[in-house]
């Protein structure tokens, strides 16, 4: 129980809603545990009135406590009239009278045991959606602090699972697991206090069985607690195998590989099908040994108090017996529950532990502090090293640099010389090993993390599109505002980026549905949507990471003629292995393991014959031969 714990600040948030749903359930319980004694008073009432038309000097039945109980309030003697009723009609009549007013009350107690049943699933149910509504959003909102490198380790499907499988695990624990705890705690108590004051003997006869039960449910439920983490994991793997094959359809397709992609499922699913098994033949076996203790407890009743009632003891009648029975079979489900709510408990202390792990997981990066009002744009890099922590490889090796605000700096080099990475410590999407990054002469640490990258406009290396419209995914970063004028700013970042006319090609034009990650549009496309995304929102910096390798020469050259108006007074950050692309900018850096090995401009770089140089001579190479 200890992981659930966590769900304490949620429990007390909605406390008055549970404390009066308890107070339904007790209600109900109470309406529960009387109907017995109105089966009870009416069998004594039929055997002493049989027992008066045998022995005609009988003085024949009294009224019923019941009804004396709960129908005194009206004033009436009822012992007066019963009286009357036998001598005017008979004690046969009085019998049926006394019997009818026994199943009006019986019906009633059953009538408001249901109305209170119904309203206590309406608060303690209804409590455990709110929280898991609660719940998943804290998960939610927590996945988004996480940084990139917590996502290289956690597979989609897992963090799916999580957020959905395990939450309604845990939503099982928060309302039926205990709502019928409670239950069965009132009820228990209700009735071994109504059953002592019958007979004592008898009650203790009835709950022996019971310690035994106790013994089984405290064994059984750490084999559940294994077994249930156990059917989650398998759970996460099956998710993401799942959602790994969609999301890589297109591969699968290419090298025909659909047929291991069913295989390896199939073995996923055999293997969650084994733990599932497993579970169940747990739960199969606990229910079974409830229900038979259950009936051990309703022979015994029959049996002790049969033999007491023959032995003389005044205390015991056939409706006391009956009576018993009822209690005992009333204790029948919560008590067969018990296993239930055990399993139910047992797996929500499983998913919470699994919660837990990512709820307590903390982002690397954070905002040490807010030493900068605004940002502006000049950036800074003194000895930057970065290592990636997974693998061990050093993609930064003393890197220093500067670029003022307002100017173009571009990063050149072959794949794997760290081009990407040096973006990544501008966004802050990873922290520098070594060395400082500096944002207007600020260590980027102690900048605002939001303030950061709400002026940052970053076209990635590997474009995303969400699954709406493209006039969303290009107004992805601005906040709601004046219709008209909005659709303006997303044609006029479509024109920039070379995609409008192709936009109103389609069908929908603007209101065309890109599909899961973008996949109905070709890669230029993407790319040029992701670029328009980026400059509607006018960011203070612009970082393009290899944004035009998706188009054509002729594209790339349309799109950055009319880049030049965005980019200017705005800092930014061309990286590329296109010389094209970046000889038009202020500084350009070369890159090579990680290293700056050459900078200037454009013409001193080719001057020099050096790296710069020959990826000229080798793409113009490349294109003659196109």
């Amino acid at each position: 129980m200890r992981p659930l714990l966590k769900l304490n600040p949620y429990l007390a948030k909605y406390r008055w809603r549970l404390l009066l749903g308890t107070l339904f359930i007790i209600l109900s319980n109470l309406f529960a545990v009387y109907s017995p004694q109105v089966v009870r008073e009416a069998i004594d009432l039929i055997g002493s009135g049989l027992q008066a038309v045998d022995q005609p000097g009988a003085r024949g039945p009294v009224v019923p406590a019941t009804l004396d109980l709960w129908l005194g309030w009206t004033g009436m003697d009822l012992q007066t009239h019963i009286d009357a009723i036998r001598e005017r009609d008979g004690t046969s009549r009085m019998i049926i009278w006394c019997a009818g007013l026994l199943a009006i009350l019986y019906l009633v107690f059953a009538l408001l045991k249901g109305f209170f049943m119904f309203l206590m699933r309406q608060t303690i149910i209804v409590v455990s959606r709110l929280i898991e509504f609660d719940l998943k959003n804290e998960v939610y909102a927590h996945y988004q602090q996480l940084d990139r490198a917590f996502y290289k380790h956690n597979s989609t499907g897992d963090l799916m699972n999580r957020i959905s499988e395990d939450v309604g695990k845990v939503r099982m624990y928060l309302g039926p697991a205990i709502m019928y705890t409670i239950n069965l705690a009132v009820l228990f108590v209700l009735c071994i206090v109504f059953m002592l004051r019958v007979n004592v003997e008898l009650a203790l006869w009835t709950l022996a069985p019971l310690p035994i039960m106790s013994v089984i449910i405290y064994r059984v439920s750490e084999v559940i607690n294994q077994r249930s983490m156990q059917v989650q994991q398998e759970q996460s793997r099956l998710s993401s195998l799942a959602q790994e094959s969609f999301s890589g359809m297109r591969v699968l397709r290419a090298y025909a590989k659909e047929a291991a992609a069913v295989e390896r499922f199939a073995d996923a699913a055999r293997a969650y099908r084994s733990r599932t098994m497993a579970q169940a033949k747990v739960d199969a076996l606990f229910m079974p040994s409830i229900m038979l203790l259950i009936g051990l407890s309703t022979v015994i009743t029959i049996f002790i108090g049969t033999r007491k009632m023959l032995n003389g003891d005044p205390s015991v009648t056939v409706g006391n017996i009956a009576e018993f029975v009822i209690y005992v079979n009333m204790l029948t489900w919560p008590f067969a529950s018990v296993g239930w709510v055990t399993s139910l408990v047992q797996q929500a202390s499983a998913s919470m532990v699994r919660i837990n792990e990512f709820l307590d997981t903390r982002p690397a990066i954070q905002s040490e502090a807010d030493d900068l009002d605004a940002v502006r744009g000049s950036i800074s890099f003194k000895n930057v090293g970065f290592t990636y922590p997974n693998t061990g490889v050093k993609a930064l090796d003393q890197v220093s640099f500067q670029v003022q605000a307002g100017d173009r700096l571009a990063v050149v080099g072959h794949t794997g010389s760290g081009k990407s990475t040096l973006a990544d410590l501008i966004g802050r999407v990873y922290d520098a090993s070594e060395g400082v990054v500096l944002l207007d002469q600020v260590p980027i640490q102690r900048i605002d993390l939001p303030k950061l990258r709400g002026r940052l406009g970053v076209v990635p290396q590997e474009v995303l599109l969400f699954s709406d419209t493209i006039r969303n995914n290009i107004a992805f970063g601005l906040d709601q505002e004046d219709q008209q004028a909005l659709d303006r700013r997303i044609q006029e970042a479509a024109r920039i980026a070379q995609v409008h006319d192709e936009i109103m090609g389609f069908p929908k034009g603007y209101e065309t549905m890109v599909g899961e990650r973008g996949v109905t549009l070709s890669g230029g496309q993407k790319q040029r949507v992701s670029i328009a995304r980026a400059i509607i929102a006018e960011p203070s910096i612009l970082v393009f990471d290899d944004a035009l390798s998706a188009v054509d020469t002729a594209t790339e050259e349309a799109i950055l003629r009319e880049l030049r108006t965005v980019m200017a007074g705005r800092t930014t950050i061309l990286i590329s292995h296109r010389i094209s692309a970046v000889r038009d900018a202020d500084h350009i850096l070369v890159l090579d393991h990680g290293r700056v090995v050459e900078e200037g401009k454009h013409e001193a770089l080719l001057a020099r014959k050096g790296i710069y140089a020959r990826m000229h001579e080798e793409q113009l190479l490349a294109e003659a031969h196109t």
